[in-house]
Protein backbone atom coordinates (compact mmCIF):
# COMPACT_ATOMS: atom_id res chain seq x y z
CA UNK A 1 0.00 0.00 0.00
CA UNK A 2 1.25 3.18 -1.18
CA UNK A 3 0.86 5.67 1.69
CA UNK A 4 1.48 9.85 1.14
CA UNK A 5 0.43 11.01 4.64
CA UNK A 6 -0.49 14.35 5.50
CA UNK A 7 2.45 16.59 5.66
CA UNK A 8 2.35 19.40 8.31
CA UNK A 9 3.94 22.86 8.12
CA UNK A 10 7.13 23.54 10.27
CA UNK A 11 6.66 25.76 13.10
CA UNK A 12 9.58 28.28 11.25
CA UNK A 13 8.76 31.85 13.09
CA UNK A 14 9.54 32.41 16.71
CA UNK A 15 13.00 29.58 16.28
CA UNK A 16 15.69 32.38 16.47
CA UNK A 17 17.96 29.26 15.10
CA UNK A 18 15.57 29.07 12.00
CA UNK A 19 17.47 32.78 10.68
CA UNK A 20 20.81 31.66 10.54
CA UNK A 21 21.12 28.44 8.82
CA UNK A 22 24.79 28.84 7.96
CA UNK A 23 24.88 29.32 4.35
CA UNK A 24 23.83 31.54 1.89
CA UNK A 25 22.42 30.96 -1.75
CA UNK A 26 21.40 33.37 -4.65
CA UNK A 27 18.87 33.05 -7.04
CA UNK A 28 19.70 30.70 -10.09
CA UNK A 29 21.81 28.80 -7.95
CA UNK A 30 21.41 25.40 -8.69
CA UNK A 31 22.08 23.14 -5.60
CA UNK A 32 21.58 19.85 -4.60
CA UNK A 33 19.60 18.64 -1.26
CA UNK A 34 21.17 15.25 0.15
CA UNK A 35 19.89 14.07 3.39
CA UNK A 36 20.13 11.30 5.91
CA UNK A 37 21.14 10.55 9.27
CA UNK A 38 25.04 9.90 8.12
CA UNK A 39 25.16 7.32 11.08
CA UNK A 40 28.45 7.65 9.91
CA UNK A 41 29.09 9.17 6.89
CA UNK A 42 31.22 7.23 4.71
CA UNK A 43 32.94 7.44 0.90
CA UNK A 44 29.91 6.32 -0.63
CA UNK A 45 27.59 9.13 0.50
CA UNK A 46 30.66 10.98 -0.94
CA UNK A 47 30.34 9.26 -4.25
CA UNK A 48 26.72 10.17 -4.48
CA UNK A 49 27.46 13.51 -3.62
CA UNK A 50 30.30 14.39 -6.16
CA UNK A 51 28.06 12.19 -8.69
CA UNK A 52 25.18 14.35 -8.42
CA UNK A 53 27.52 17.63 -8.05
CA UNK A 54 28.45 16.64 -11.83
CA UNK A 55 26.33 14.93 -13.45
CA UNK A 56 23.28 17.60 -12.68
CA UNK A 57 25.50 20.71 -13.02
CA UNK A 58 24.93 21.92 -9.74
CA UNK A 59 26.51 25.21 -7.75
CA UNK A 60 26.24 23.38 -4.74
CA UNK A 61 25.34 20.50 -2.65
CA UNK A 62 23.72 20.31 0.48
CA UNK A 63 24.43 17.49 3.18
CA UNK A 64 21.46 18.00 5.22
CA UNK A 65 22.33 15.77 8.66
CA UNK A 66 19.03 15.03 10.00
CA UNK A 67 18.76 15.50 13.80
CA UNK A 68 17.19 11.85 13.94
CA UNK A 69 15.61 9.84 10.73
CA UNK A 70 11.93 9.00 11.92
CA UNK A 71 12.35 5.31 10.04
CA UNK A 72 15.53 4.50 12.11
CA UNK A 73 15.88 3.78 16.30
CA UNK A 74 16.98 6.88 18.14
CA UNK A 75 19.50 4.77 19.88
CA UNK A 76 21.48 3.82 16.95
CA UNK A 77 22.04 6.92 16.32
CA UNK A 78 25.07 8.93 17.35
CA UNK A 79 25.04 12.79 18.64
CA UNK A 80 24.76 15.39 15.88
CA UNK A 81 27.71 16.82 16.29
CA UNK A 82 29.45 13.65 15.59
CA UNK A 83 28.14 13.15 12.41
CA UNK A 84 27.97 16.06 11.38
CA UNK A 85 32.52 15.92 11.61
CA UNK A 86 32.48 12.71 9.59
CA UNK A 87 30.40 14.63 7.14
CA UNK A 88 32.62 16.83 7.08
CA UNK A 89 35.09 14.55 6.49
CA UNK A 90 34.26 13.68 3.28
CA UNK A 91 32.17 16.67 1.99
CA UNK A 92 35.43 17.77 0.11
CA UNK A 93 35.49 21.48 -1.95
CA UNK A 94 33.72 24.80 -1.69
CA UNK A 95 31.18 23.29 -3.30
CA UNK A 96 29.88 20.72 -0.54
CA UNK A 97 28.42 22.26 2.42
CA UNK A 98 27.44 19.96 5.56
CA UNK A 99 24.36 21.80 7.44
CA UNK A 100 22.19 20.82 10.32
CA UNK A 101 19.49 23.16 9.30
CA UNK A 102 17.43 20.88 9.87
CA UNK A 103 17.52 21.07 13.73
CA UNK A 104 17.60 24.52 13.30
CA UNK A 105 14.57 24.69 11.66
CA UNK A 106 12.62 22.21 14.03
CA UNK A 107 11.87 19.93 10.95
CA UNK A 108 11.64 16.73 11.15
CA UNK A 109 10.43 15.42 7.41
CA UNK A 110 11.49 15.94 4.32
CA UNK A 111 8.81 17.82 3.12
CA UNK A 112 8.83 20.30 5.84
CA UNK A 113 12.46 20.96 4.76
CA UNK A 114 11.70 21.56 1.32
CA UNK A 115 9.28 23.87 1.57
CA UNK A 116 11.17 25.81 3.97
CA UNK A 117 14.17 26.58 2.28
CA UNK A 118 12.39 26.74 -1.39
CA UNK A 119 10.36 30.13 0.42
CA UNK A 120 13.59 31.18 2.32
CA UNK A 121 15.56 30.78 -0.72
CA UNK A 122 13.32 31.86 -3.71
CA UNK A 123 14.71 31.93 -7.44
CA UNK A 124 17.24 28.68 -6.49
CA UNK A 125 16.88 26.11 -8.46
CA UNK A 126 16.87 22.80 -5.94
CA UNK A 127 17.41 18.90 -7.15
CA UNK A 128 16.44 16.65 -4.51
CA UNK A 129 19.43 14.30 -4.10
CA UNK A 130 19.53 10.18 -2.77
CA UNK A 131 20.99 6.87 -3.23
CA UNK A 132 19.11 4.25 -4.97
CA UNK A 133 18.69 2.71 -1.50
CA UNK A 134 16.63 5.53 -0.53
CA UNK A 135 14.08 4.98 -3.33
CA UNK A 136 13.59 1.33 -2.47
CA UNK A 137 12.20 2.53 0.85
CA UNK A 138 10.90 6.26 -0.51
CA UNK A 139 7.06 5.29 -0.45
CA UNK A 140 7.80 5.09 3.66
CA UNK A 141 8.11 9.01 3.89
CA UNK A 142 6.25 11.07 5.27
CA UNK A 143 4.81 12.94 2.02
CA UNK A 144 6.54 11.02 -0.21
CA UNK A 145 4.23 12.63 -3.39
CA UNK A 146 4.47 15.97 -2.20
CA UNK A 147 8.18 15.68 -2.16
CA UNK A 148 8.25 14.27 -5.72
CA UNK A 149 5.93 17.50 -6.85
CA UNK A 150 7.36 19.76 -4.63
CA UNK A 151 11.04 19.84 -6.53
CA UNK A 152 12.71 17.51 -9.12
CA UNK A 153 14.65 14.37 -7.31
CA UNK A 154 18.33 12.47 -8.89
CA UNK A 155 18.97 9.07 -7.72
CA UNK A 156 21.99 7.54 -7.94
CA UNK A 157 23.17 4.05 -8.23
CA UNK A 158 24.34 2.06 -4.89
CA UNK A 159 25.09 -1.72 -4.66
CA UNK A 160 22.36 -4.64 -4.65
CA UNK A 161 19.68 -1.71 -4.49
CA UNK A 162 19.01 -1.27 -8.70
CA UNK A 163 16.45 -3.85 -8.60
CA UNK A 164 14.23 -2.55 -5.40
CA UNK A 165 14.82 0.95 -6.47
CA UNK A 166 13.96 0.49 -10.19
CA UNK A 167 10.84 -1.65 -9.21
CA UNK A 168 9.89 0.59 -6.19
CA UNK A 169 5.87 1.69 -5.48
CA UNK A 170 7.44 5.46 -5.59
CA UNK A 171 9.68 4.64 -9.42
CA UNK A 172 6.37 2.90 -10.54
CA UNK A 173 3.82 5.62 -9.04
CA UNK A 174 6.12 8.24 -11.21
CA UNK A 175 7.41 6.52 -14.53
CA UNK A 176 5.79 9.08 -16.35
CA UNK A 177 7.72 11.44 -14.61
CA UNK A 178 11.13 10.00 -15.08
CA UNK A 179 13.68 11.61 -17.17
CA UNK A 180 16.39 9.85 -19.38
CA UNK A 181 19.89 10.08 -17.73
CA UNK A 182 20.94 12.12 -20.40
CA UNK A 183 18.86 14.45 -19.66
CA UNK A 184 20.65 15.25 -15.44
CA UNK A 185 22.58 18.41 -16.66
CA UNK A 186 18.77 19.92 -17.20
CA UNK A 187 16.83 18.49 -14.45
CA UNK A 188 16.98 21.55 -12.40
CA UNK A 189 15.28 23.51 -14.54
CA UNK A 190 12.76 20.31 -14.95
CA UNK A 191 9.05 21.17 -14.29
CA UNK A 192 7.80 18.49 -11.60
CA UNK A 193 7.03 15.81 -10.92
CA UNK A 194 10.46 15.10 -12.58
CA UNK A 195 13.25 12.19 -11.25
CA UNK A 196 16.68 10.87 -13.08
CA UNK A 197 18.21 7.98 -12.38
CA UNK A 198 21.69 7.68 -12.80
CA UNK A 199 24.08 4.53 -13.13
CA UNK A 200 28.01 4.78 -13.48
CA UNK A 201 30.87 2.91 -11.07
CA UNK A 202 29.53 1.44 -7.79
CA UNK A 203 30.51 2.20 -4.42
CA UNK A 204 30.27 -0.33 -1.72
CA UNK A 205 30.53 1.72 1.46
CA UNK A 206 27.57 1.37 4.25
CA UNK A 207 27.19 2.95 6.94
CA UNK A 208 25.46 -0.15 8.23
CA UNK A 209 28.62 -2.47 7.51
CA UNK A 210 31.24 0.54 9.05
CA UNK A 211 28.42 -0.02 12.82
CA UNK A 212 29.08 -3.25 12.46
CA UNK A 213 32.96 -3.11 12.44
CA UNK A 214 33.06 -0.35 14.71
CA UNK A 215 30.94 -2.18 17.51
CA UNK A 216 32.83 -5.40 17.04
CA UNK A 217 36.40 -2.94 17.01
Amino acid sequence: MWFAGPARLVPEAGRPSAHRLGFHLEPGMRVGLFGGSFNPAHEGHAHVAETALHRLNLDKVIWLVSPQNPLKSSRETRPLAERMGEARRWARGSSMIVSDAETRLGSQYTIDTLRVLKARFPGVKFVWVMGADSLATFHRWRGWTQIMREVPVAVVSRPWAALKARSSPAARRFAFARRPASAAATIADADVPAWVYLTGPLNFASSTALRARQTKG
